[in-house]
């Protein structure tokens, strides 16, 4: 019995079997940490226990910092789009729709998605990595001991100035994005205008988009945040766990907004 045993913890099958345990146990327990400090910011937030400088802070610190990476993704980003559409509308007989189809993407997709990378690339990981180094040099545990929240005084900021500024971060890059994008059809296509560019981005934008845009912006900032955070508060092992908590913080924040968008496309344009 014991070499049978013995036989099937060797097999491929045996070894697949504990790798997709593992990591499936792994992700219960991140999603229901990441659900537990939810409640808690959630909590505080409610109960209007903010501290304004401290969510000031972190505000700058989640727009200014991240705004020239966030415009030069989304900017880059609408130069492709437009540079590969534009001519060939213009053959098909479509140059009045060329504004409409970068509008349109840059507002319900390419907009959020991109500023969601770059500010996961850029804020995420510093937030995800700093609380991790919190929590292996023990600062947060010394924050328990003197009754101060971490919920309260780490989590809340962050993620109250995430959900706040990350619409207007996606209102100023979708802007630069289509601008770009103009800028892009007038060079790469033919009888191609400034005037119908602009005139073409009207005829299917309408406020209910930028409303949808607004606050999936505003999910997305604090989803961020929060499971930046989480990741790094949960941290462990020293110097290596600083680094897998960020990791592991990027690969979620990643996931999360991914999924985040396709609920919204199917709450709102399925």
């Amino acid at each position: 019995m014991a070499n049978i045993q013995l036989y099937l913890k060797q097999t491929i099958t045996y070894q697949v079997f504990i790798m997709i345990a593992k990591h499936l146990k792994e992700f219960m327990e991140t999603f229901g940490n990441i659900a537990y400090q939810l409640w808690q910011v959630l909590k505080y937030l409610f109960s209007l226990q903010i501290n304004i400088k401290q969510v000031m802070e972190q505000a700058s610190r989640f727009a200014v910092d991240s705004l020239p990476i966030t415009l030069s993704i989304v900017a880059m980003t609408a130069i492709i789009l437009a540079m590969q559409v534009a001519p060939e509308l213009v053959k098909q007989g479509g140059k009045d729709y060329i504004g409409l189809l970068v509008a349109l993407t840059m507002v319900r997709e390419i907009g959020v998605i991109m500023s969601g990378f770059a500010i996961i690339s850029m804020i995420g990981s510093s937030q995800a990595s700093e609380l991790a180094t919190m929590r292996v040099t023990d600062q947060i545990d010394a924050m328990k001991v003197l009754k101060v929240s971490p919920f309260k005084y780490l989590f809340l900021p962050r993620v109250l100035a995430g959900a706040i500024m990350m619409p207007f971060v996606v209102i100023i890059s979708s802007t630069f994005g289509i601008l770009a994008g103009g800028i892009t059809s007038m060079i790469s296509a033919k009888d191609v205008t400034w005037l119908c560019y602009i005139s073409s981005v009207w005829q299917g934008l309408y406020i209910r988009d930028i409303n949808i845009m607004l606050l999936k912006a505003a999910c997305f900032g604090g989803c961020i945040s929060l499971i930046s955070s989480s990741c790094g508060y949960d941290a462990k092992g020293g110097a290596k766990g600083v680094g897998i908590a960020t990791t592991k913080a990027v690969v979620w924040s990643f996931v999360a907004i991914v999924i985040l968008d396709a609920i919204f496309a199917a709450a709102f344009y399925f």
